[in-house]
């Protein structure tokens, strides 16, 4: 067995000292250390992005992420999306436009709409479906999930 590393990442907004195996994912790491189910194992290979959290404010796909890469970084997972038990637009703008199945890929989209819309408010159609090309959905087709997208955009621009 491999001699353990410490190390301290802040998952949504909380400071956390973790132990893992050098070899660990920073998905392991979320799912089995710190009990953050949320994250999804899709195809633990980087192609998917079932598995996408934002490290220091960008997406990344933590099944190819080493977790002892995460040490002093800031990671939101799913979980942190939601402010204070109230759903982020982007959740609701999902559940309402039935922009979700099976649920597997929801966390990755998510996450990665999320570091979207903080780096561009008013995106067009081209640039979601463009940041978007790494989560794959088997599920709903992407246009459901696209129209949640501007949806959340615009609720969020006209909540300001």
């Amino acid at each position: 067995m491999a001699k353990k590393v410490q190390i301290s990442v802040t998952i949504n907004g909380d400071q956390h000292d973790l132990l893992c195996e050098p070899r660990q994912s920073l998905l392991e790491v979320l799912r089995d250390g710190v009990q953050l189910t949320g994250t999804k194992e899709g195809c633990n290979n980087g192609n998917c992005g079932s598995c996408s959290v934002l490290m220091d404010g960008l997406p990344v796909n933590s099944c190819l992420v080493l977790a002892v890469e995460a040490d002093q970084t800031e990671v939101e997972t799913v979980e942190g999306i939601a402010n204070s038990g109230e759903l982020h637009p982007l959740q609701n703008c999902f559940l309402e436009g039935a922009a979700l199945q099976c649920g597997i890929c929801t966390p990755g989209f998510l996450v990665t709409a999320k570091a979207l819309l903080e780096k561009n408010p008013d995106p067009s159609e081209e640039q979601i479906r463009f940041e978007l090309a790494g989560n794959l959905c088997r599920c709903t087709g992407y246009d459901k999930i696209v129209r949640a997208v501007q949806a959340a955009a615009q609720q969020m621009q006209t909540s300001k």
